[in-house]
Parts: C-alpha cells; structure tokens; sequence
C-alpha cells in the first residue's frame, strides 16, 4: 500500500507542477504586444463595418507598432481625437488604447526596447518582423 501511496503522492507533484508551468503570469511584453493587436485589429472592423457611424471614416489611423516609439504619440491622438464620441465602439477603442498607454509608460517603461522611432511606418500597417 506504501508503494502505491508514493506514486499517487508523486503523480500529483508532477501534474501540480506542469499546470503551474502553462500557466504562468504574462509578462508585461506579452501583455502589450497581445493589447495592441486586440486594438489594431478592432479597429480594422470597425473601419470594415457598415453599421458604423460616418464619423469613423474621420479618425485618425490605429495602426500599432509598439516596437515603435512613436506609437506613445499614435495613441495620444487617437484618445485625444474629439470626434465619434457618440459611437460606444468608438469609446470602448479609446479606453483600450488609454489602457495601452499607461501599461507602456507605467508598468512597462524599463522592460520594452523602442526598435525605432519612424512615424511614418504607423501610417502604413505591414507586419513586424516579431509577427513572422
């Protein structure tokens, strides 16, 4: 019975230990990266809905690099932009992207490297190379 009650003992250390392995905290990198592409990619449907105010069209463009150090100032504009403020859609993107925000320049600031600091790379959205 002794036997028995080690490797019962045994198997449950081992099961205990490999669940606490997948489930470990995200890091504030993984955290970032998975919230701007949520935020990229919200936006892109609301861009492609047809039930969407005609406001949308005017919004400054949400394409997020956050390799990019401009991207501080994308999500500046994009939370500061006055329009739209009557779509709940709309409002629920400029939290997230007001949460993206204080995740980078609060919690984050010493554990992301800026890559670059080409503004002009945010107009056009082609994939990273951390994507590939």
């Amino acid at each position: 019975k002794l036997p028995a009650m080690k490797m019962l003992l045994l198997l449950t250390a081992l099961l205990s230990a490999a669940l606490l392995a997948s489930a470990a905290p995200p890091t504030c990198y993984s955290r970032v990266l998975s919230l701007s592409k949520e935020i990229t990619e919200s936006f892109k449907e609301l861009q492609t809905s047809k039930t969407v105010d005609s406001c949308v069209e005017t919004l400054p463009r949400l394409y997020l690099d956050i390799h990019n150090y401009c991207v501080l100032a994308k999500l500046r504009d994009f939370v500061a932009y006055p329009g739209c403020d009557r779509v709940a859609e709309v409002n629920e993107l400029k939290e997230k992207a007001r949460s993206l925000y204080t995740i980078l320049i609060s919690y984050c600031r010493r554990d992301l490297v800026f890559l670059t600091d080409d503004c002009n790379a945010l107009e056009i959205p082609i994939s990273s190379p951390i994507e590939h």
